[in-house]
């Protein structure tokens, strides 16, 4: 049966009677006027989408009018399909005017682009050539893995559940949690060759509008054309991706994005990806996490400022040892100074090469451990930490001292919650060596001078990054170091059945 297909808009009484959705229909139809029947718009339909092994695109009857069903068998459920066809067939006999618009079905005028992005993100299409309609029915079958504690972010106390690689399901793990109307979301197609699917969240009633209207700019403007995970966004969406330091915050948590997203910031999302990136986030929001906020307060904070204290160790520890060595003995006790310089004279070179050695020597444990399967990376890490390090040693190419002190300087960097933060700190480690071998303490002032000025410099989503020190808020300024309590009790009650009988007591 040969048709004027999808040429123009047909008029007859009769078809518009059964598709009464004439609103919808088109005079233009993208690179399509070459199809005159339906065995012709099922092979145009194949062509487009390369006769992929499995695509499904079949012809089906349909109110005495021929039809064609394209989707992905991997990503759809065959007798859900044909549940969902019949209760729209059902409807359409029925004479509603809007059969298909189900909560899993809409109706659109049919074009190429509209029904390439209905397949490829798991759809079903069916397409009525008599009318230039398209109906989309949304129930994609997509693998996802269960929903686990994330590996890289470990709590003690507090929820065990973490994103996947499936965005609505994520945001689905947010509105669990946040079950308010001004959870906003917002979502964006990046990538012409990916079509990645990314939506960034934010509660309109707390967030800036100012933030707001910059993370929407940033995220259109990303011009890629492959775009598969939050990696190449974070890299358009940072104010200066050459800085060490991490201007967005990754996690995997759910709770972490809510307690962000309820002091107003952002979260953006990507289809493919578990991860979450944070913004505007400022130096401390690192050294933040959740076991903060579900333990004791007193606790709470002591971890919180060993963390910032570890910081400095992780960064300084090194570089300090280096120029002692070097350049300023002299303010080392007698009885240790003896023990180091016997050390020291023992090492046929300086210890800035010793210090070299080691560093390198722990970042290629660290990343055999993490690229070899579980059970060989846990010993590859005692047999790198113990073995090789104590025949190092032995060989008298390091000296005791210098295990020391990189030892406490691989653990302190460990301490920090965020992964992203671990690194920057290990990789920043290594100027201030250097430093330290050159100039000694002079050369570790001069290096702490451009790491600040590099800080108060630095910016989140044009935020300042070193805030509330600089600029300084003290209204905040004590909720970096300390983790503040919820609530105060006004009034201690007397007794419990005093308590009780006054119904919980005066607050």
């Amino acid at each position: 049966m040969c048709v004027h297909l999808f040429a123009t808009v047909i008029n007859d009484e009769k078809t518009f009677k059964t598709f009464p959705y004439n609103a919808y229909s088109s005079r233009e139809v993208n690179g399509m006027d070459d199809v005159k029947s339906v065995d012709g718009l099922i092979l145009y339909i194949k062509k487009t989408f390369h006769n992929s092994v499995d695509l499904v695109v079949e012809e089906i009857e349909w109110q005495d009018n021929p039809a064609v069903i394209c989707y992905f068998s991997v990503m759809n459920e065959a007798a859900l399909v044909n549940k969902e066809l019949e209760l729209i067939r059902n409807r359409a006999s029925e004479g509603l005017v809007k059969w298909g618009d189900t909560a899993a079905s809409t109706v659109h005028a049919f074009s190429v682009p509209t029904l390439i992005d209905s397949v490829v993100t798991g759809s079903v299409a069916v397409v009525f050539p008599y009318t230039n309609l398209l109906l989309k029915i949304t129930i994609p079958k997509i693998p996802v893995r269960s929903i686990t504690e994330p590996d890289n972010e470990h709590v003690i106390r507090g929820q065990h559940e973490g994103f996947v690689e499936a965005l609505d399901m994520n945001i689905g793990l947010v509105r669990k949690h946040l079950a308010i109307p001004d959870l906003v979301v917002k979502s964006i197609h990046l990538g012409s060759d990916t079509n990645t699917r990314v939506s960034y969240v934010y509660i309109e009633s707390i967030a800036d509008e100012e933030v707001v209207n910059e993370m929407k700019k940033r995220l259109e403007n990303i011009g890629l054309d492959k775009v598969w995970g939050t990696g190449p966004i974070e890299d358009y969406l940072e104010d200066s991706v050459w800085s060490p330091f991490p201007q967005f915050l990754n996690t995997e948590r759910p709770d972490r994005v809510v307690a962000n997203l309820l002091e107003g910031k952002i979260a953006v999302f990507s289809n493919s990806s578990p991860t979450a990136l944070i913004a505007p986030v400022n130096f401390f929001s690192f050294y933040e996490s959740p076991d903060d906020y579900n333990g004791r307060v007193l606790v709470g904070s002591f971890y919180r400022l060993l963390r910032l204290i570890s910081f400095i160790a992780a960064i300084f520890l090194p570089a300090f040892y280096i120029a002692v060595v070097s350049f300023h003995s002299e303010i080392i006790p007698v009885e240790l100074g003896k023990q180091v310089m016997m050390a020291v004279n023992d090492i046929p070179y300086r210890p800035i090469f010793e210090a070299l050695i080691l560093e390198l020597f722990i970042e290629l444990i660290r990343e055999s451990a993490i690229r070899l399967p579980t059970p060989i990376g846990q010993t590859i890490g005692i047999v790198g930490g113990l073995v090789i390090g104590n025949a190092i040693v032995d060989a008298g190419l390091v000296s005791n001292f210098m295990v020391i002190v990189v030892a406490m300087t691989a653990i302190s960097s460990f301490v920090v919650p965020s992964w992203e933060m671990n690194m920057s700190i290990r990789l920043i480690r290594f100027p201030f060596m250097i430093a330290a071998a050159l100039f000694g303490f002079f050369g570790m002032a001069i290096g702490t001078l451009i790491l600040f000025i590099h800080l108060l410099n630095l910016s989140s989503l044009k935020q300042p990054y070193f805030t509330p020190i600089v600029p300084f808020d003290p209204s905040r300024f004590k909720d970096v170091f300390f983790r503040i309590p919820f609530v105060r009790m006004s009034k201690q009650q007397k007794t419990f059945t005093h308590g009780a009988d006054k119904e919980g007591g005066e607050r």
